[in-house]
């Protein structure tokens, strides 16, 4: 069983389907008190094969079993195989210490499924850099509803010895959720223009006088979300003075974070520095309520 962003697991749920994959879909329909998945998240099940996580435990496993047992009494076809709605109390028959209540709801994978399958409007992220931290933090984002562009100057592959970070290499390209998408560009700057409105955008190139001209481009741009820049204090100084110099206003330059991520959380190390990064942006979704937010007016310059 692996872990699947929501849009992914939405995904593979569908390539099942096409593929003519026999299996139940698992779906919290309500949750009270303490449990460990909320209303909304699914799960898929089939006879030799389980994606996604209704919250593990006893209760998953039942679960499982039930789903399982559907399949089997159903060996050749679920088109005669019913629904259900079934409640589970956590603490008295699972003996789980979390004392809450579930309501799950089991239903054959069919295209009746997958129209109660919301598509996810998760937040997108135009991610600058594919040094050691901006690989930590693509690992924890794989797992995570945010659409990401990754852009980075230097094309994998290349011989970049002379560079501070490597790329990620082949492999790891190759093994990105479809959710993540790789993109090389020789004007890492010009890429602002194509981001959606309300984007949250991270700044993290190998170079200081790169990382102030992407920075300059989405201020300008204005509409972005959340506007992040890898760095100190010093940096941060520094970059201010130079942007005023260049003619941006107070209302542009008070858009910029840096450094980004939670100031109490210490740590240099790069998984430290992508752990504070993606808890930041997670707690920022979270005070949208998880919709997508209108994009703010744009900036005057």
């Amino acid at each position: 069983m692996s872990a699947w962003s929501a849009p992914a697991l939405r995904q593979l749920a569908c390539d099942w389907l096409q593929a003519g994959q026999r299996a139940m879909v698992l779906t919290v329909v309500n949750s009270q008190g303490s449990t460990p998945r909320d209303a909304g998240t699914r799960m898929l099940v089939s006879a030799d094969a389980m994606e996604g996580t209704i919250g593990g435990g006893h209760l998953e496993w039942q679960a499982i079993e039930l789903a399982r047992q559907a399949l089997k009494e159903c060996s050749t076809s679920l088109d005669q195989t019913t629904g259900w709605t079934q409640t589970f109390a956590l603490g008295p028959s699972l003996g789980q210490c979390c004392g809450g209540v579930v309501q799950l709801h089991f239903a054959p994978l069919d295209e009746a499924a997958l129209h109660q399958w919301p598509i996810s409007t998760a937040l997108h992220i135009e991610l600058h850099g594919a040094g050691h931290v901006g690989q930590a933090i693509v690992k924890l984002l794989a797992d995570l509803d945010f659409s990401v562009r990754w852009i980075d100057t230097r094309d994998s592959g290349t011989d970049d010895s002379a560079s501070p970070c490597g790329l990620p290499d082949a492999a790891t390209l190759a093994a990105l959720p479809p959710h993540i998408t790789w993109h090389p560009s020789d004007a890492p700057p010009d890429e602002v223009a194509d981001a959606p409105p309300g984007a949250i955008h991270l700044v993290l190139t190998h170079r200081h006088d790169l990382d102030l001209r992407i920075i300059e481009a989405v201020l300008r741009r204005g509409d972005s979300l959340f506007a992040g820049m890898i760095g100190s204090q010093t940096k941060q100084a520094k970059f201010l003075h130079r942007l005023e110099a260049r003619g941006l206003n107070h209302a542009q330059l008070a858009h910029m974070t840096c450094p980004i991520g939670l100031p109490e959380l210490k740590g240099k190390e790069p998984a430290v520095i992508a752990v504070s990064v993606v808890a930041q942006l997670l707690l920022l979704r979270q005070s949208l309520s998880c919709t997508p937010p209108c994009a703010p007016d744009k900036a005057q310059p």
